[in-house]
């Protein structure tokens, strides 16, 4: 590098100090942010932007173009910076005045975390130039490495992935997920760098600055580390330059210093998530270093445009998923060949070594390209696929036991503020599943994934359902969740059947209908059972497959229980909290005249034979005979 572009370098790193301070501790809109973690990865930062990367400064969301993933999502304001600092630059013919503002600038240093500004505290996709949402400490580093995969094994692109961490955050589990799957795919074109800044938020970090331990570790897990200062262009230009052509994912632990460049402010505790006391001092020091007049940014270079076009519209089915004549399937054992037999190359799949359960392995053996084994890391098995399905690239499905989604829920939920496109399958749900135990039985599932603003949430009972399920899913935008059920279940509907989003199905119907029952999955059996006992005693009840519990077919719900006398029952393989039954019930909470009765789980179950729990735990034909004879 020329001293010439390694002096232009450090000034744009003391203007992003600047601007850093002036958007969290200098704002009209309310002082608040994190100037001094952003202080402390200026250079890291700066040569990012403004030498190494490859990216389109107008079209930031180019599917050539680089990936920047800031983990540490609370330095977002050195974020918003650094692209105010390209904005303006390239309306203003690649050089800018750093002692003055742009437009971009302004807008940030004025607007910083003011309600309703796509400036937020901690970035999101409501800006173009950010891929997945973080502040939520140890994620960002899963996304990364599921761009990464994207890129090398789906794209096969030149486009590289940089994930920048805080140090504290790399005491996160999810981070040695994502180590571990990195280095065991040699995803050379992911390169993580580490802002070992010494400080957290209270205290010091675990290994404050000790560089070796920390590069020992990644070391460990299949990485190239290298140890160096944070605050060094050259070290940092030499470090990037030999991570594009190692073998191996690359982690650079840069030693570097909380609030630098702020006087007695520097390295010193109490300081995180604090505007500066006197902030105009530091602005004035600062900007005081800087030379008069224009300065010419680095020459950027051009991101290499081998990424292949693709579509993710219109997917449908190569050929029909369900055998003619099929009379019982499970519906996870339905998932894995609905999955294989759509008719897009960009559908993959991610399972966390339960495959031959969740049978996605049906998938697998079709197109093992696009199968991606994640091993028992639920955690990465979610960030990785979210990052997968980054900039369209690929139609991402992740499944493992519904249970351990629940390991993965704030990934889950950070996924929602992503914008995710990411679709979720869990398997083995509820009691039914029998000997296994309540440690394997998801039983709370329904009411994470109906938490979630963007979860479209679908419980199939039959094979036919799960694999419009599927299709719908991967079609749909936002997050999907799929419950399939382990058991094998008959085939009830027939392959004409139209599903929807939203939409429910009557299975059982008469003009004398007293009583209006509601169940999914297994329980759906349990109630066509209980449908033909009851008719034999002159009781007709009305039975509605949910299919879709979010959104829920409250239209059809109504119509039908008060057709029934406003009698409903609801019957789910799931805990009563944030289940079919609190979802029914709330659909129908503004109704006059509606008594809806709820069969669930009610305690925490144990072992036991399929028919005993369900009978053991009042979810079974008998049960929902009683119930609705009670009315």
């Amino acid at each position: 590098m020329e001293a010439a572009t390694e002096q232009v370098l450090y000034h744009i790193a003391d203007k992003l100090r600047v601007l850093s301070v002036q958007c969290t501790s200098l704002n009209p809109a309310g002082n608040s942010g994190h100037p001094t973690t952003c202080a402390s990865c200026a250079e890291i930062m700066s040569i990012l932007f403004f030498h190494h990367m490859r990216y389109d400064k107008v079209d930031k969301r180019d599917f050539n173009s680089d990936r920047f993933v800031l983990s540490k999502g609370h330095a977002a304001p050195i974020l918003y910076a650094a692209w105010s600092l390209v904005d303006d630059a390239l309306v203003n013919g690649g050089k800018l005045n750093l002692r003055t503002m742009g437009v971009a600038q302004t807008e940030l240093v004025n607007h910083l975390r003011e309600t309703k500004h796509v400036l937020e505290g901690h970035p999101t996709p409501k800006l173009d130039f950010v891929d997945v949402a973080t502040g939520s400490l140890g994620q960002g580093i899963n996304c990364a490495a599921g761009m990464a995969y994207a890129g090398k094994y789906f794209d096969k692109a030149s486009y590289k992935t940089y994930c920048l961490l805080g140090d504290g955050e790399t005491a996160e589990g999810s981070v040695y997920e994502a180590m571990a799957f990195a280095g065991f795919y040699k995803l050379n074109n992911l390169i993580a760098i580490i802002d070992l800044n010494r400080l957290g938020q209270s205290d010091p970090t675990m290994y404050q600055h000790d560089v070796s331990t920390v590069a020992n570790r990644w070391q460990a897990f299949g990485w190239n580390a290298v140890v160096l200062d944070g605050h060094d262009i050259q070290a940092l230009n030499e470090a990037l330059t030999k991570a594009d052509s190692s073998d191996k994912p690359t982690v650079l632990v840069c030693k570097t210093f909380k609030g630098r460049g702020f006087e007695n402010i520097e390295d010193k505790l109490n300081w995180h998530g604090k505007p500066l006391s006197d902030p105009q001092k530091f602005v004035d020091a600062l900007i005081a270093k800087m030379p008069d007049g224009e300065v010419v940014f680095p020459a950027s270079k051009e991101a290499v445009k081998d990424a292949p076009l693709v579509s993710l519209a219109n997917v449908d089915f190569a050929k029909s998923p369900i055998p003619e004549g099929t009379t019982k399937m499970s519906s996870r054992k339905a998932y894995g060949i609905s999955l294989a037999a759509l008719n897009n190359d960009r559908v993959v799949a991610l399972d966390g070594d339960v495959k031959n359960s969740t049978f996605s392995i049906d998938f697998m053996k079709v197109f093992p390209d696009r199968f991606v084994e994640c091993y028992i890391a639920e955690q990465n098995l979610v960030g990785a696929a979210i990052g997968m399905a980054c900039r369209d690239r690929t139609i991402a499905f992740a499944s493992t036991f519904a249970a351990f989604f629940s390991r993965a829920y704030d990934h889950i939920r950070m996924g929602a503020i992503s914008q995710t496109n990411v679709n979720l399958v869990g398997s083995h749900c509820g009691i039914s599943i029998g000997p296994d135990g309540p440690s394997q039985m998801a039983l709370e599932d329904l009411a994470m994934f109906r938490a979630i603003p963007t979860c479209s949430v679908f419980y199939p009972s039959d094979a036919v359902s799960t694999a419009h399920a599927v299709k719908i899913a991967a079609n749909t935008k936002g997050m999907c969740f799929i419950r399939t059920t382990r058991e094998d279940t008959p085939v009830v509907y027939s392959s004409s059947e139209h599903f929807a989003p939203g939409k429910s199905h009557v299975l059982k119907q008469s003009a004398a209908d007293k009583v209006l029952v509601i169940a999914a999955g297994i329980t759906l059996f349990e109630a066509l059972k209980a449908h033909e006992k009851l008719a034999a005693d002159a009781i007709n009840v009305r039975v509605i497959d949910v299919f879709c519990v979010k959104p829920l077919d409250k239209a059809l719900i109504l119509e039908s229980a008060k057709a029934c006398g406003g009698r409903v029952v609801t019957v789910e393989d799931h805990y009563p909290e944030g289940g079919i039954g609190e979802a029914v019930a709330g659909a129908l909470s503004e109704e006059t005249g509606v008594v809806v009765k709820r069969l669930a789980v009610h305690d925490i179950p144990f072992s036991g034979k399929s028919a005993d729990l369900l009978d053991l735990f009042n979810i079974n034909s008998r049960a929902i005979i009683e119930t609705v004879k009670s009315f």
